[in-house]
């Protein structure tokens, strides 16, 4: 492989590499090197600090977030097999990496560094594989509102389109940015699918075709690399902040999921009733369901992730029950063969998200845990009706309690991964819980006398 991405560059004039791995939060992070030396970096890789993993941000306190500034370097190692030309630079390519400890760690030395959560979700897939012979495939729903630059060149919080679910005039005003997102989706090897416009300002959602799970993850994050540029080209922002405005909808990336057995899919069903999923399907829908307080801290996983749960009328799963095409609960069966995961927004690190599904569907099969009757109501009429029903957790602090209590979610972030993620996002809700907002100054500046 590493002698065809060579006659690969020389064929295609690339002169420049970036060397790329996600972060905790799924931001994109590397090193970009001149061509002429890959095949130095193949053998030997490239060196950048352990908190890269982590933004190489700092706390409230002043203190760098997972690793210090004495900590080693990171190796990042390049999957050949994951190169690609990026179709906006005809003398640039990217190429996925794997992350190591540090050759000359006393510890654990040139072990895989447990907070990569890309190779950590490879991991957690191949163990899954190889216990129970299923692995998770996975589609996502990627929802985005395209807003207007200010002149100095920042993102204005206004859609370049108005709020119409499902409208075509809309779409088509978005059609120059949706023909440049295909395009390089294409090229880059993303089967784009069907789209549509959504209901809030410069909301569209374009999908791509599903797979396994690690490669879903992969087609997510270059979507987003991909929409940025476009973006960039264009005179437009993508925004994948959850809820840039209340009164419409936030931005969601529903994950489509089923579990395989080789090509057969295992989650089909295996009555008569098409409505309902196989016995493996219903122990799956049994473990989400019964870890989804914990998975909710990785899914929705910021501050702002839960203005979209309290902003009410716009079909924001914020109770934990299943039905099939019930968009009031939190899992839909959406279609024989798969089922919608909901709890899950734009900000998402899919890496994360599919790890942990895959550890709560596993404990559901192995406990055999029952998820009950689908709920074919409206929720809430249900409730009205005297069904009892658990919320998810409605604030990002309660979700993080929630995942720090909950033993099995906690093994999708194994080693490092999980410290990283907990120093990272308490930070996070501390920052905001410490913070003076518009809201505060406008409800208590004349509160008294």
């Amino acid at each position: 492989m590493i002698a065809e991405v060579r006659r690969r560059i020389d064929a295609e004039g690339i002169t420049y590499i970036y060397y790329q791995f996600p972060s905790v939060t799924g931001r994109i992070m590397g090193k970009g090197v001149p061509a002429a030396h890959w095949e130095s970096m193949a053998r030997k890789g490239f060196q950048l600090v352990y908190g890269a993993t982590a933004n190489l941000f700092t706390d409230r306190h002043g203190d760098y977030i997972g690793y210090g500034p004495e900590a080693a370097e990171l190796v990042g190692l390049p999957e050949p097999e994951t190169f690609m030309p990026l179709p906006w630079d005809g003398k640039v390519a990217r190429v996925w990496c794997a992350c190591f400890r540090n050759r000359e760690e006393r510890e654990d030395p040139a072990a895989f560094l447990t907070s990569d959560c890309r190779g950590n979700l490879k991991r957690i897939q191949a163990q899954f594989e190889a216990s129970t012979g299923l692995h998770l495939r996975a589609g996502a729903e990627p929802e985005m509102m395209w807003l207007k630059l200010k002149e100095d060149g920042t993102p204005d919080v206004d859609g370049v389109t108005k709020p119409y679910c499902y409208h075509i005039d809309q779409f088509s005003e978005l059609q120059p940015i949706i023909h440049k997102v295909i395009e390089y989706g294409q090229a880059m090897g993303l089967d784009m699918i069907q789209g549509d416009h959504e209901d809030a300002p410069g909301q569209i959602e374009l999908n791509f075709n599903f797979d396994r799970a690690e490669r879903t993850a992969d087609n997510l994050s270059t979507f987003r690399q991909i929409c940025r540029q476009v973006g960039r080209e264009l005179g437009a922002f993508p925004c994948f902040m959850p809820k840039p405005f209340m009164g419409v909808s936030a931005n969601g990336c529903h994950h489509n999921i089923s579990l395989w057995r080789g090509d057969e899919n295992a989650f089909m069903p295996e009555t008569a009733d098409q409505q309902k999923p196989s016995q493996i399907g219903l122990w799956a829908i049994g473990g989400i369901l019964e870890h989804l307080g914990a998975l909710t801290a990785v899914t929705a996983s910021t501050v702002n992730s839960y203005r979209r749960l309290w902003d009410t009328g716009f079909w924001a799963p914020v109770f934990a029950d299943w039905g099939f095409q019930n968009r009031t609960t939190a899992l839909r069966v959406s279609a024989p063969g798969r089922f919608e995961y909901r709890s899950v927004d734009s900000a998402v690190n899919p890496y994360l998200s599919m790890a942990a599904l895959i550890m709560a569907m596993w404990d559901g099969i192995e406990r055999k845990l029952d998820p009950g009757e689908p709920e074919e109501r409206n929720i809430y009429a249900a409730m009205e009706a005297g069904k009892q029903v658990q919320k998810i957790p409605m604030t990002f602090g309660d979700a993080l309690d929630a995942l720090e209590a909950d033993e099995v979610i906690k093994r999708a972030l194994p080693g490092d991964m999980y410290r990283v993620f907990m120093h990272y996002k308490r930070d996070e809700w501390e920052r905001y819980c410490a913070t003076v907002t518009d809201w505060d100054v406008k409800e208590y500046l004349d509160v008294l006398p």
